[in-house]
C-alpha cells in the first residue's frame, strides 16, 4: 500500500501520518490531534478493539462524524 504524501482529510502535506480511529483515512498529526479530542473518538476506539479481538482485521471504522469531517477538510 502507498502512504499518500498529503493528508487524506485535510490534503496538506505531511511527512507523518497516522491511520484515523473513525476510518481508513491516512490522517497528519494534527487532524489526528483533533480527532482525539472528538466525543466519540473513545468510542471508536473501544469498538475497533473489540473488532480485531473478534479476528477482524480490516475493520474500516465506525465512520466520520460528520462535524468533525466539516471542520478538518480544507479546499
Amino acid at each position: 500500500m502507498l502512504i499518500p504524501k498529503s493528508c487524506e482529510r485535510c490534503n496538506e502535506e505531511s511527512r507523518r501520518k497516522t491511520c484515523s480511529r473513525f476510518n481508513i483515512q491516512m490522517i497528519c498529526m494534527e487532524c489526528n490531534d483533533k480527532e482525539k479530542k472528538h466525543a466519540k473518538y473513545k468510542l471508536a476506539c473501544e469498538v475497533e478493539f473489540n473488532e480485531v479481538k473478534k479476528g477482524n482485521f480490516n475493520f474500516e471504522g465506525i465512520g466520520l462524524p460528520s462535524d468533525l469531517y466539516t471542520i478538518t477538510i480544507k479546499k
